[in-house]
């Protein structure tokens, strides 16, 4: 009985089970003819929450990464040097890219920050986004006012932090202006790597020539050509013939748009040669880039090259198939190298380098700032002239340099001697330039009264606050540039005294069509390097006596009556006593024990003359890791600063 009543359980929980299955497989084909009833028997409303949530999740994660924050900061970017001072190209705004610094200690940082100034406001404002370019100095920056205004980056390079090894970059960028949002421009045919190159924008077109690559033993200087479309997206890369006039390979070039094309100048590039040291060549020749586009109402043909000027050869574009793009449809486009030859007696700047122009649109001129001359004195030493001198460069017709200089203030009652003067037509001379005195000529009134000495040092002292001479910036190489309407802007640069690098962060600006005055809207390290002015005279005159200390052929005299480095006075007396003692003798009537006294007096006086240079040369001698001992052995002919005079990386 009890294994009936088990039976008949078990049969009934297994037909129990089998009603719940049939049950659920109606309920979802139910629900299945609903959902096909609603969407047309096509999709699923699944499926459509499943794509929306998943484009939903790609958008949040690109918000996320393209979060843009701004902060305003108090003045200039911090001391950096090879950084990119753009101007707006349709706003009223600079642009600071990037940049490096080297600390005193050796160490070298980098920045992949962009900071933007606004005139007006006298303000600067930073801003940082997860996807933007890595840190790097000597990048090249263009940019063009398509899509709200657009900036184009371009290389550059970066360095471990002991400079221990060196990075190129060929990667390409795009910040969007409206949206402070950068992205990468993924191309597969694109420029080497590169810094120290330049861009240029013309019409849609991106011009790009010439820099280096230096992995850290040698520089390799470059001079191939390239064009990037804007409205294609496309890298191309110019063919020339050998035989074709063009640049020689060089970086730190100027390189500005007119209307026939692009207008090159200068640079610096190395020469080497077998068995011999590396020597800087400053250039100060230039060019024009012709350019011509096909006209609209062109018929289409395969680009061909002719003898006077090169098509453009359309670089591949990257497919899943690995095929590569077919040469344009239309007419191709067509450039062409010319130089321009300049005068043997045209006015022109000095020959330097460290100088790149920027262009001030309004007036279809190029504007120089400073530079750096350097001359090869001898195998060890560099002769450098640095600059702040202004200059501007007509970039239409054949090209005319013109000076820049500052103009003198409108006279306020100007007076001779032997009275006031009246103004009439005539011809000047106005040592500042053109001013709006030009051609007037003062005259004697010779019943005005002299002046009195009170007004007369009150006219100089207002004279001398007037002049405009006053206010302009420290010589500097590699100084940013940028022409805002019709101001230029100077941010920055390298300063050199002896040995010492001084990295710039002051910030000056100038109205062209005025040229009264330079402003100087932020300056920060210019007084630590006015007080450190006496340290480097100090230290020249401390590695000159221990060059001097040196020489095998200085006399025994000379030895006998110069301290050296690690010498006590009563150390440098008891060496010397003879000498100071004979001294005495000659100067003095004294004998005994006042004579040594008078001699020990003159040792004195010419210890405490060397003292201050002895201190120094022991410092440079600690800093090279040489104990007391090995100071008064043989020190006297210490280290040279590392790397020699005019190795800086800067001149690349």
């Amino acid at each position: 009985m009890g294994k009936k009543n088990t039976s008949a359980a078990a049969k009934a929980a297994k037909k129990a089970k089998a009603a719940q299955k049939v049950e659920r497989k109606e309920t979802k084909k139910a629900t299945k003819s609903k959902g096909k009833g609603k969407s047309g028997g096509n999709d699923s409303d699944t499926d459509t929450e499943d794509l929306e949530a998943i484009l939903d999740k790609m958008r949040k994660e690109w918000e996320a990464a393209h979060t843009v924050t701004e902060e305003l900061v108090e003045g200039p970017p911090t001391r950096r040097a090879n950084a990119s001072l753009t101007a707006c190209p349709n706003g009223n705004h600079l642009w600071c890219i990037g940049g490096e610094f080297f600390s005193e200690d050796g160490k070298a940082y980098f920045y992949n920050d962009v900071f933007r100034y606004t005139p007006e406001k006298d303000e600067w404002r930073k801003f940082v986004s997860q996807t933007c370019p890595g840190p790097r100095s000597a990048h090249a920056v263009v940019g063009s006012p398509a899509g709200g205004g657009k900036l184009f980056l371009f290389g550059g390079e970066f360095s471990s932090l002991h400079q221990n090894s060196f990075h190129h970059y060929r990667d390409f960028w795009v910040f969007d202006i409206p949206t402070h949002s950068w992205d990468r421009i993924e191309t597969k045919i694109r420029p080497s790597a590169r810094s120290g190159h330049r861009m240029a924008v013309w019409k849609h077109l991106i011009v790009l020539f010439g820099g280096f690559y230096d992995p850290g033993i040698t520089t390799r200087y470059l001079n191939d050509l390239w064009i990037f479309d804007t409205q294609e997206y496309k890298w191309m890369q110019i063919e020339l013939k050998e035989n074709d006039a063009k640049p020689s390979p060089r970086s730190g070039f100027s390189f500005l748009p007119c209307a026939e094309g692009i207008v090159l100048h200068g640079g610096y590039c190395k020469e080497y040669a077998k068995g011999k040291r590396p020597v800087g060549v400053m250039l100060e020749d230039t060019w024009l880039l012709k350019i011509n586009l096909p006209s609209a109402d062109a018929p289409p043909s395969t680009p061909t090259a002719s003898k006077s000027s090169q098509s453009l050869k359309a670089a591949p574009s990257s497919s899943k198939t690995g095929a590569k793009s077919k040469a344009p449809s239309g007419p191709a486009i067509t450039v062409k190298w010319e130089r321009r030859k300049r005068a043997s007696d045209a006015y022109a700047p000095s020959l330097r380098s460290g100088c790149t122009m920027a262009l001030w649109a309004n007036k279809a001129m190029g504007i120089l700032f400073g530079g750096v001359t350097d001359e090869d004195t001898s195998e060890e030493t560099l002769e450098s002239v640095f600059h702040n001198d202004l200059y501007g460069y007509h970039l239409t017709g054949k090209g005319k340099w013109i000076s820049m200089a500052l103009k003198k203030p409108k006279a306020k009652g100007a007076k001779v001697r032997g009275g006031g003067g009246k103004k009439k037509g005539g011809k000047g001379d106005d040592k500042w330039g053109d001013s709006d005195d030009e051609g007037a000529e003062y005259i004697l009134d010779l019943n005005a009264p002299e002046p009195t000495e009170e007004v007369t040092k009150t006219i100089i002292d207002q004279t001398a606050a007037d002049d405009p001479l006053t206010t302009v910036p420290l010589q500097r190489y590699n100084a940013m540039l940028a022409v805002l309407r019709n101001t230029v802007y100077i941010y920055g640069g390298i300063y050199e005294r002896g040995s010492k690098e001084y990295t710039l962060d002051d910030f000056y600006s100038l109205q062209l069509d005025k040229l009264d005055r330079f402003q100087q809207l932020e300056d920060v390290v210019e007084e630590e390097i006015v007080e450190d002015v006496v340290d480097d005279e100090l230290r020249s005159k401390a590695t000159a006596f221990m060059g001097v200390s040196k020489d095998t052929a200085r006399s025994a005299e000379d030895v006998q009556s110069t301290p050296l480095p690690g010498e006590t006075l009563a150390m440098f007396y008891a060496r010397s006593r003879e000498y100071w003692t004979q001294k005495a003798v000659g100067n003095s009537d004294n004998r005994g024990k006042q004579l040594r006294r008078d001699g020990f007096a003159f040792a004195k006086e010419r210890y405490a003359e060397y003292k201050p240079i002895l201190e120094e040369v022991e410092k440079i001698l600690a800093e090279a890791g040489l104990d007391e001992e090995e100071m008064r052995r043989g020190a006297a002919g210490g280290p040279q600063p590392a790397g020699g005079a005019g190795q800086s990386r800067n001149r690349r």
